[in-house]
């Protein structure tokens, strides 16, 4: 089974893929995990598409594309794989569509206040890279790994409100491109991750 998440930023695409992948045993592919650990360890491709993530804009297609052609070669994609936040532009999907068939596009519907208020409380652990939100835990430190907690640049007031301007152009369109070829299917993402996951799986349900 191969999957791809669309959604707006704070549409729960990172949540629903890993719930997704440890039901249905797929492989999650983040991009935007990939180039954070990149960031984090300062690699040469971690620098040089920093510039781009702290202004809210794409990192270029070459640089994404060779990532995902590699990763998807990994020991743990034989059984099948889901894309959480890629494509993001046209020019990917028809890349991606040369290196690998698609069997559905789930596209995470949530409205404008709701997004607002999941970026504004998402905070990252410095250390491990777990992810949390202030509606549900309120320390400083990672429970995980007991590193410092911080707000992503990409995740600040200054910065959101140009993400989102880059996907209603660049990404929105997208929800088009797959509608077309039929392989489209709108959740509601508002509710609880529990309730997205009920309505995803009911989707699944039938090309597992």
């Amino acid at each position: 089974m191969k999957l791809i998440f669309l959604g707006p930023p704070g549409a729960g695409k990172g949540t629903q893929a890993e719930l997704t992948s440890q039901r249905f045993g797929v492989a999650h592919i983040s991009t935007g995990d990939m180039l954070r650990a990149e960031m984090r360890e300062g690699t040469k491709l971690g620098l040089e598409a920093k510039a781009y993530v702290e202004r809210g804009e794409l990192v270029p297609d070459d640089v994404i594309m060779g990532m995902i052609a590699e990763r998807i070669l990994k020991a743990d994609c034989a059984g099948g794989y889901l894309f959480d936040g890629f494509p993001r532009t046209i020019a990917q999907a028809e890349a991606l569509s040369k290196i690998s068939d698609i069997d559905i596009v789930i596209n995470l519907e949530v409205p404008p206040e709701v997004i607002v208020r999941r970026i504004g409380g998402r905070r990252m652990c410095a250390g491990c890279g777990a992810c949390f939100h202030t509606s549900t835990f309120d320390g400083d430190f990672c429970d995980k790994c007991g590193a410092a907690l911080y707000t992503r640049d990409d995740d600040k007031p200054e910065t959101v409100a140009n993400r989102i301007e880059v996907y209603e152009r660049k990404t929105k369109p997208l929800v088009e491109f797959y509608q077309k070829l039929g392989l489209l299917r709108t959740v509601d993402a508002s509710g609880s991750p529990q309730s997205v996951q009920e309505r995803i799986d009911a989707l699944l349900g039938d090309i597992r």
